[in-house]
């Protein structure tokens, strides 16, 4: 035991960790039976993986090496590496990338989105810049026909985003950026007002500085494309609409494009023009990024006494390990493309950052977005930030620079001149190992995962909420997530009241956004690549103070703004009381379950004919259903029986599968919607009468969506060009009236309430992420 460990008393992990653990983390065997029996059967699982890039000769000693930084939770790889590493899986432990840049041609163009496709089926989330392709309405030469614009081929991303399941449970995750000179730039802007379109994008638009020095001197911009101008307008006007958009409906976000690129260390090889989805990685066309935060609540010895310090000296110890791991993550991991792992091996970047900060400063007695806070957050990364290029000067020395590393021309970077002259003599006569080394990533689940400590630099969202947890009958219990640092708080000074917590005790509930500005700008100067965070503004909040946020956070230094303001289009965070000292959430979702739901002798259902008119035979659909113990229905299992020979294994699957997703989760209408949106490459079919119908799988989709409406779960109306008859009635199902869903974010887990934080829509339930 360290002596931190004696000058901190131990909190009882809340019982969603392990919940987290068991159903993204745990390696399980393909027949759900566990291969890590318990938490550090995974920690040394992943030790072992990221050692194997070791000589034989020292392999043993760094695997226990990376095991010690792992335990206690103190560093916390990503959730691709935590879920992936020493699984022998073919998945990617990147958990980022931004694709080449895409051509403006029609073969070019779907050659990337194939790109995109083979990246996100192994679990990577990607960015791309749309600014290259021509605007709507340009004559495209040889054809003979108007453009039709970069949107209307995002929205095939979208689509194709859609379909594709990546790794495990995550689904996959977008950024779009377009330049604030493209022709289309106002369109991009308000793409997302209809809430059905470029849902799985997360958009941002590129803000150059000779745009803020015209929206500052209310000068005049043009929309140019191809050295011709298509529009001029005044760059306010343009800024206000970017203002009013991200007001109405939270985007798109805004990234201070040239101020990214004259502070990348990597300036003189690469031009960045797009981010990761979240925003914390801007990274080159290829670019990739692995991810992982050392927890800042685990290192604060003495908390809420007047000795209290965040011991720095672990801090060094665990962020020396912590770069080591992550640089053999590098020739450990799977590629989807052989573009990515040269990019990725020719400049060794990696993104080590930090979480659990607002309960680090809650323990040190420091009120989050205080100058006093703010002043020491931006300590806390000077000392990370200089602790993580040591570590690589050492690993340089010891394994060799990065390939493409020019001294001369490295240290020519703000960036790296802001180091202390020491650091920047040793990379000058050493080289170093990773050419960018610290970024602020969202952490929502695996701070979760963690004990529910704060996530990324974030203020603690709630400092506890009732969550429901869905049981093997069908019933719910109730059980009570708290924040780490207020649980630690209760436990030290026994405290049963969030009533009686210090005033230093806030939340995002009741922070003014500035103060998460300052927040922001402090531990960005030592970020030498960028930060992942939301600043929440209220309902009430004037335009003109909701575009100061923005100002502000381009005068202070930020190198990107997301601001998150309840909206009719993207809807409400989770409802907190207004007080800060009682903001407690109740939640109804549950989470997936990891045990099923017990079948009971007999069980009620129905069965639907389905003919679809290129096969012989017709189809015959059957869902049956389980009996809750409220006396509602859930379906239970599905049955698919057809002559059709030829269908006979995917159908099979199909059913295995759905039935599998039937008895884990309370809503499996997202079962419905991704039935539906399957397109068939050979094409689909047109159904007498009722118009063309993408696939058969969209056709089942359809039967199910029917079921579901019977049962009240989800609306009934079904894709043009269904049609289904019911061949043997069912007993009665009682009407339990629609029921609402939530559309935007959390699509995998039915009606889970969302949160915005770190830059990214996330679930306060069952732990999805938009970003992960």
């Amino acid at each position: 035991m360290n002596a931190l460990a004696k000058t901190k008393p131990d909190v009882a992990l809340p019982a969603i960790s392990s919940q987290i653990w068991d159903m993204k983390y745990q390696f399980k065997d393909i027949d759900g039976s566990p291969i890590d029996l318990t938490v550090e059967d995974s920690w040394r699982r992943i030790a072992k993986a990221l050692a194997e890039a070791e000589g034989e000769n020292i392999r043993a000693e760094i695997e226990d090496t990376f095991y010690e930084a792992l335990e206690d939770y103190k560093y916390l790889p990503a959730g691709r590496i935590t879920a992936g590493a020493g699984t022998g899986r073919n998945v990617t432990l990147f958990n980022c990338f931004v694709m080449g840049t895409i051509p403006d041609s029609m073969p070019g163009i779907f050659d990337m989105l194939k790109e995109a496709a083979l990246t996100m089926q192994q679990g990577g989330g990607i960015g791309y810049d749309f600014s290259t392709i021509r605007p709507k309405g340009v004559l495209v030469r040889g054809v003979g026909s108007d453009a039709s614009g970069p949107l209307s081929f995002m929205d095939v991303w979208n689509a194709m985003c859609k379909t594709i399941m990546s790794a495990g449970s995550r689904r996959g995750a977008m950024m779009a950026t377009m330049d604030c000179s493209h022709p289309d730039i106002e369109d991009f802007i308000t793409a997302k007002k209809d809430a059905a379109r470029l849902r799985h994008f997360n958009l941002s638009v590129l803000i150059s500085d000779p745009f803020m020095k015209a929206v500052k001197v209310d000068g005049d911009w043009d929309l140019v494309w191809d050295g011709k101008v298509h529009k001029t307008l005044r760059a306010r006007d343009l800024w206000n609409q970017i203002m009013q958009s991200t007001f109405d409906f939270a985007e798109p976000g805004v990234i201070f494009i040239d101020r990214i690129n004259e502070r990348n260390p990597l300036r003189y090889i690469e031009t960045i023009r797009s981010t990761n989805p979240c925003g914390e990685q801007p990274l080159p066309p290829y670019g990739a990024c692995l991810l992982g935060s050392i927890n800042m609540a685990r290192l604060v010895a003495n908390p809420f006494s007047e000795e209290a310090h965040l011991d720095v000296e672990e801090l060094n110890r665990i962020v020396a390990k912590a770069v080591r791991m992550m640089d053999n993550v590098v020739d450990v991991s799977r590629f989807a493309l052989p573009e990515q792992e040269v990019e990725a091996k020719n400049k060794r970047r990696i993104g080590l950052g930090v979480t659990g900060v607002a309960d680090a400063l809650l323990m040190l007695k420091l009120t989050y977005g205080t100058e006093k806070a703010a002043n020491q957050l931006e300590a806390w990364m000077r000392a990370l930030q200089h602790a993580a290029y040591r570590a690589s000067v050492e690993l340089a020395k010891e394994k060799g620079a990065f390939p493409l590393f020019d001294a001369d021309k490295y240290l020519e970077s703000p960036t790296i001149r802001d180091l202390d002259q020491d650091l920047q003599d040793d990379i000058r006569e050493y080289g170093i190992r990773n050419a960018l080394l610290t970024s602020i990533a969202p952490t929502g689940t695996i701070s979760l995962y963690a004990g529910n400590v704060s996530s990324g630099i974030e203020p603690v969202f709630a400092y506890s909420y009732t969550r429901k947890v869905l049981q093997k009958d069908g019933s719910r219990t109730e059980e009570e997530v708290v924040d780490y640092a207020v649980a630690l708080y209760r436990q030290m000074f026994d405290v049963t009241d969030d009533a009686d917590l210090p005033d230093y005790f806030v939340s995002a509930q009741t922070l003014e956004p500035l103060a998460h500005v300052r927040m922001q700008a402090a531990a960005q100067k030592w970020v030498d690549s960028s930060i992942s965070k939301t600043i929440n503004c209220p309902e009430d909040i004037s335009f003109e103070d909701f575009k100061e946020v923005y100002m502000e956070a381009f005068d202070s230094g930020c190198k990107g703004c997301t601001t998150y303001r309840p909206n009719d289009i993207t809807g409400s965070v989770l409802s907190v009381s207004g007080d800060a000292k009682n903001d407690e959430i109740t939640t109804e979702a549950p989470l997936f379950s990891s045990s099923l739901l017990e079948r009971t002798e007999a069980l009620h259902g129905t069965t639907y004919k389905l003919k679809w008119p290129e096969l012989e035979h017709a189809f015959y659909i059957t869902v049956n259903d389980a009996v809750m113990a409220d006396g509602s229905r859930r379906p239970f299992e599905l049955f698919v029986n057809t002559k059709n020979i030829e269908a006979k294994m995917w159908i099979d699957a199909l059913t295995l599968m759905i039935t599998a997703v039937f008895r884990r989760t309370e809503d499996p209408s997202f079962v419905a919607d991704e039935l539906e949106g399957v397109f068939d490459a050979r094409g689909g079919a047109f159904m007498p009468g009722k118009g063309y119908v993408k696939s058969l799988v969209a056709a089942i989709g359809g039967v199910l969506r029917q079921h579901f409406a019977g049962l009240g779960i989800m609306e009934a109306a079904l894709p043009k060009g269904v049609k289904v008859d019911i061949e043997v009635p069912s007993a009665e199902i009682p009407d339990l009236g629609a029921k609402k869903v939530q559309r935007d974010g959390c699509p995998d887990y039915g009606n889970c309430d969302i949160i915005r934080q770190g830059g990214c829509s996330q679930c306060q339930s069952c732990a999805w992420s938009a970003c992960s």
